[in-house]
């Protein structure tokens, strides 16, 4: 069966493994580059005064890779009570020997980032602590996870793992960034060593009723308020599945409902999506019949588990604004490239000259009183330019008084001109606007197919 084909569930994963499983001359060739890495790595610690080893973590250390994956992780881990600074410093030391070519990164501590005979190697400094929960960074509790994997993952499951990994992949739902919020590969492996497989995962993830809580080694739930629970087995307090947003959690339910029906290969490679042109784009327009608004600014200059969050952030600020002002959000997005955008897709984006504002019930003596004084003296009728003019008071049917006053904004394009840094933005968002931003709408918001026309072909085609 070729590796296009699609039909029985036994045939397509036949023809997925055939992809994914890596080869034995790639096994062996990555192997002998983690081993050089490792001496590499001792030997600098060698030429220094301190203790530490080295050991190599991540999925490549655990057979559950999937092919074509360049990816090596080194971590080189020194005692508890070394100071920071120290552990810092000495980090950098053995990663720049190791990786004269690379390049400092900064994640929780720095750490040095390269290539080495082809692969991607992340050189890591970490603490040896006893246990998961005595960790004093965030990567020190990475080598138990490799432990616990190695530990209790055979060669049979590691398959299935590398299946669940792609099948995550072609659904959009790998990777744990801020941008993606879904699934590790720790958080993978988990799911079908608990499961028993890769078929019980994807039955177990159909009947799925969120929120759902898991725990491997049984050390009793704490409290979390996330639609999917897995307890570390390695660190009782911590949730592997944190990141995981509902988005991802019911995505995957989806597309184990559907594959499971009708097994399909494209689930775990589907089709590139081609980019759509700025004409496309103003024939989605024209047929919908809405507006959009796109605010278009560079990019802050942060990695992006820093950009995704407060671009996020920006984009609900943005839509509840609008809607709050009156305009009727049917849809929002947010992209990054060179340039952000806050993309807004509105049913109703202009407004009548005046709108409803209500005040307390009459009853409710000084605050209804003081409601009443303060439009009471105010021009009556149409304002001629008074910008203060009002209908009213008057009471309505709930007994409340109500004034009709003169809006001050009519459009969501001078919502977005005058208006935007009233609205919740994240840091280096409202940064990035202050120093200067463009508004575009509709004909000239699809301009920016030349930029995201990738993402603008997946917005106007939707799909779980």
């Amino acid at each position: 069966m070729t590796a296009d084909a699609d039909g029985s569930f036994d045939d397509v994963i036949a023809a997925v493994r055939e992809r994914v499983d890596p080869s034995a001359t790639e096994r062996a060739s990555l192997g002998e580059a983690a081993l050089q890495l490792i001496e590499d790595a001792q030997d600098a610690i060698d030429d220094l005064d301190v203790d530490a080893d080295v050991i190599q973590v991540g999925s490549t250390a655990r057979g559950t890779w999937t092919a074509g994956d360049r990816d090596i992780d080194i971590f080189v881990r020194f005692p508890p009570d070394l100071p920071r600074g120290e552990l810092e410093r000495y980090g950098l030391q053995i990663g720049n020997a190791v990786l004269p070519n690379g390049h400092e990164e900064y994640a929780e501590h720095p750490y040095v980032k390269g290539e080495f005979e082809g692969y991607d190697v992340d050189l890591v400094p970490c603490y040896r602590v006893p246990s998961a929960s005595d960790i004093q960074s965030s990567v020190d509790r990475t080598p138990f996870h490799t432990e616990y994997v190695e530990r209790h993952l055979d060669g049979d499951l590691a398959v299935d793992v590398r299946l669940m990994k792609q099948f995550l992949k072609g659904i959009g739902a790998y990777g744990s960034d801020l941008r993606t919020k879904g699934f590790s590969g720790y958080l993978t492996e988990l799911l079908v060593l608990e499961y028993g497989g890769f078929r019980e995962t994807l039955e177990s993830a159909r009947d799925w009723q969120p929120p759902v809580e898991l725990d491997p080694a049984g050390h009793g739930t704490t409290e979390h308020d996330d639609p999917l629970v897995v307890v570390d087995p390695t660190d009782p307090d911590r949730n592997v599945a944190a990141v995981v947003s509902h988005r991802n959690v019911a995505r995957l339910q989806h597309h184990a409902r559907e594959f499971l029906a009708d097994p399909t290969i494209t689930r775990f490679f589907p089709e590139p999506t081609a980019p759509l042109d700025v004409d496309a784009v103003r024939d989605h327009l024209d047929a919908r019949g809405t507006t959009i608004l796109a605010v278009v600014f560079d990019a802050p200059a942060v990695v992006e588990d820093q950009l995704y969050p407060q671009l996020y952030r920006s984009r609900d600020g943005l839509v509840r604004g609008l809607e709050d002002a009156g305009f009727d959000v049917l849809r929002a997005a947010t992209w990054a490239e060179d340039r952000a955008v806050l993309f807004v897709e509105l049913a109703v984006a202009d407004l009548p000259a005046i709108e409803r504002h209500g005040g307390p019930p009459v009853h409710v003596d000084d605050h209804a009183r003081g409601f009443y004084e303060k439009y009471a003296g105010t021009v009556e009728g149409p304002s001629n330019g008074v910008a203060d003019a009002v209908y009213g008071p008057f009471i309505d049917d709930e007994g409340r008084y109500v004034v009709e006053r003169e809006r001050d904004v009519r459009t969501a394009a001078g919502f977005a001109r005058e208006r935007i840094f009233d609205v919740a933005l994240g840091a280096h968002v409202e940064s990035a606007l202050e120093a200067g931003y463009d508004v575009l709408v509709d004909d000239d918001a699809a301009e920016l197919a030349g930029e995201f026309g990738i993402q603008l072909a997946a917005y106007f085609s939707p799909t779980p």
